[in-house]
């Protein structure tokens, strides 16, 4: 399948300084900035580190084709991200610099970046001296030099496998959604209680040490990943089939967040299974999730979504004639933004 594998090529050790030129980022108060379009990074490992867009002075942007290495912030120090593109950066941010790098191998080197990372924390900074002295074992070649081929290859080959992939499956989605039919624009709304649609049930996983690796998905009460927190293996605690919802009861900055889950899972106890009282697609499902998720801001560590607030809750949903959830607006409203979405990712894979 492949034709460059790990166990192809010899390793050695580098500095990060003896790889890169280091240079630092410039702002240091964002709040002063007003929004405009220039990606403004800072101390987070998601959507590439990009927190916002600003408009800025052209003296705080830093030029783009450079790895940014994230040396601050609770959960994403000693992170490391490739930026193709100008941006702003937080002054917690160091980017590297080296004429022969690329998005390919430049995915290739912070993967083995991140795997440092761990000796970081808030009494072991990220400082200038600690990131130059990092030592990232690399691909080399036959004269003991960096391997920058061989790490853009690598890289190369499984994007493309990807991408294929890709491009399969998203292609036959499309086709299970040609049927999907335009929805009125104006429709009549109306609540319902979540108790009347959904059997509450808490989880019930409440030793994550003891839980071994597997390939069960193990949802807690996560903002991010659709609540995956890790896999685990069978432990003889009740899973749950999947085509149900799972509501956060609590966490930080997930409280309130609620997601489908279309395999069996484990639940920690910090999240609650909505099990559906009556038949209902896929897609309407996703609609109700969001509709519970744009309520979450009333919640909070200090006001945590409990069985009777859960039992107390209520929805707004569409109506059928009969005053009913309108399941079939749901669907087609939910499988006409999925088809939206595929479209452009597929023109974006061409």
């Amino acid at each position: 399948m492949y034709k460059y594998h790990l166990t192809d090529v010899d390793w050695g050790n580098f500095f990060v300084k003896d790889i890169f030129e280091i240079e630092k980022c410039k702002c240091s108060k964002v709040a002063t900035l007003s929004e405009g379009n220039i990606p403004y990074v800072g101390a987070t490992n998601r959507n590439n580190g990009v927190l916002g867009f600003v408009h800025g002075d052209a003296k705080l942007i830093t030029k783009g084709k450079c790895i940014a290495f994230i040396c601050d912030g609770e959960g994403s120090i000693g992170y490391s991200i490739y930026k193709e593109e100008d941006f702003i950066g937080s002054t917690t941010i160091k980017v590297g610099r080296n004429s022969k790098l690329n998005k390919y191998n430049a995915k290739f080197i912070t993967t083995i970046a991140d795997t440092v990372r761990s000796k970081y924390n808030f009494g072991f900074k990220r400082n200038e001296e600690h990131l130059k002295k990092e030592i990232l074992q690399l691909p080399i070649d036959d004269n003991g030099k960096l391997n920058w081929h061989f790490m853009e290859e690598y890289i190369k080959e499984r994007v493309q496998k990807q991408c294929t992939d890709m491009k399969i499956y998203y292609r036959q989605r499309l086709l299970a959604l040609k049927n999907c039919q335009q929805v009125e624009e104006s429709i009549e709304w109306g609540e319902f209680s979540l108790k009347d649609l959904f059997i509450f049930e808490r989880g019930n996983q409440n030793n994550m040490a003891l839980c071994k690796s597997g390939d069960i998905p193990l949802i807690s009460a996560k903002k991010v990943d659709n609540g995956v927190k890790t896999f685990i293996s069978d432990n003889g605690k009740k899973l749950f089939d999947g085509h149900i919802l799972t509501l956060n009861n609590d966490g930080d900055g997930g409280v309130g967040i609620a997601y489908y889950q279309a395999n069996k899972i484990a639940l920690d106890t910090h999240v609650t299974a909505l099990i559906p009282k009556v038949k209902i697609d896929r897609s309407s499902l996703l609609f109700i999730s969001r509709s519970i998720t744009i309520q979450r801001a009333k919640f909070s560590h200090g006001y945590s979504l409990n069985n009777n607030r859960m039992k107390a809750q209520k929805i707004i949903l569409p109506l059928d004639e009969e005053k009913r959830p309108n399941w079939s607006y749901m669907k087609h409203f939910m499988m006409n933004i999925e088809r939206q979405k595929i479209e452009c990712i597929l023109k974006y894979l061409d």
